[in-house]
């Protein structure tokens, strides 16, 4: 089998763990930045271009898509799935999930826990808002945001109107979310395949921290996760429609909440805090699930 996995760098953990597993599994691999492809879009040969050459014999693709190049990265993927190629996570699946207010939207209707969460545009209604997510302290959140930045813990009502004000003048989006003081700084990675939890990490938060992501210099470590936690993930999962997801869940005192929904989740973490072969793992599904033409939109909206 020919994979193509669309990174910007090869050097990058979880690209290199992918190469060095497909490979060790006989397949051929080329490893592409997706800002140097181009694309032909005609009806009659559609075409894809990467550096002078055409690219038209994968049988699947990785998408290790950053959230700077969402748009491009996705325009990309979806001119693979055009000519047949089989995706692990579809481009309509990658964009529902980047954008945060969608897929929490998406979420809700469909019942999952969440934290309480607002959203609104006119600076007038900010003392509203924050009485709506039940006071400080509270989170506030850029919808642009990754690996916690634009995320602000606002601790008193004066600080919370402050930076709100502050980013509607910047005219930037943010959701304003309930603060889950219970979980003490810590939260629940569930990496999801296809529909079952392969492995689960809790990540804490570095002393005088909020925010757990690892880039922030939280620290990783084993998990036992309940069943309703592990239903809640790969039901999330599915909702926004990925094969392959890192779904970060908040235990609360009214069960776990879903924080986000990420459709590159990286490797280096969940590899190392369980032992797990996650790398063989995906390329296994990519195995049993590639078929030419296979695409589809998985759940709604």
């Amino acid at each position: 089998m020919r994979i193509a996995i669309l990174s910007r760098n090869p050097s990058l953990y979880s690209t290199r763990r992918l190469v060095e597993v497909a490979r060790a599994r006989g397949h051929e691999t080329k490893v592409i930045d997706v800002l140097r492809c181009y694309m032909n879009i005609t009806s009659l040969a559609p075409s894809m271009h990467y550096k002078g050459e055409e690219l038209n014999d994968f049988d699947a693709v990785i998408p290790r898509i950053g959230a700077s190049v969402t748009f491009y990265g996705t325009a990309v993927l979806r001119q693979f799935e055009m000519l047949g190629v089989y995706p692990l996570n579809e481009s309509v699946a990658i964009t529902r999930a980047r954008d945060k207010l969608r897929s929490l939207q998406l979420l809700s209707r469909k019942g999952i826990g969440l934290p309480i969460t607002g959203f609104a545009h006119a600076p007038d209604d900010v003392e509203d808002l924050i009485k709506m997510v039940g006071g400080a302290p509270l989170v506030i959140k850029l919808l642009e945001g990754t690996q916690g930045i634009g995320v602000v813990l606002a601790e008193t009502q004066k600080a919370a109107e402050s930076v709100i004000e502050a980013f509607m003048g910047l005219k930037v989006n943010i959701l304003v979310q309930e603060y889950i003081k219970e979980a003490n700084g810590s939260d629940i990675r569930c990496f999801v395949i296809g529909d079952k939890v392969v492995a689960t990490m809790k990540r804490q938060a570095k002393e005088g921290e909020f925010r757990s992501n690892l880039h922030r210099g939280g620290s990783a470590s084993l998990i036992r996760i309940t069943p309703e936690e592990r239903s809640t993930a790969t039901r999330a999962a599915r909702i926004m429609g990925l094969n392959v997801a890192g779904v970060d869940i908040l235990r609360s005192n009214h069960g776990p909440v879903v924080m986000e929904v990420n459709s590159s989740p990286g490797l280096e973490g969940i590899e190392g805090a369980t032992g797990k072969d996650v790398a063989g793992m995906i390329v296994g599904f990519i195995e049993k699930n590639a078929a030419i033409g296979k695409t589809r939109t998985r759940g709604q909206g």
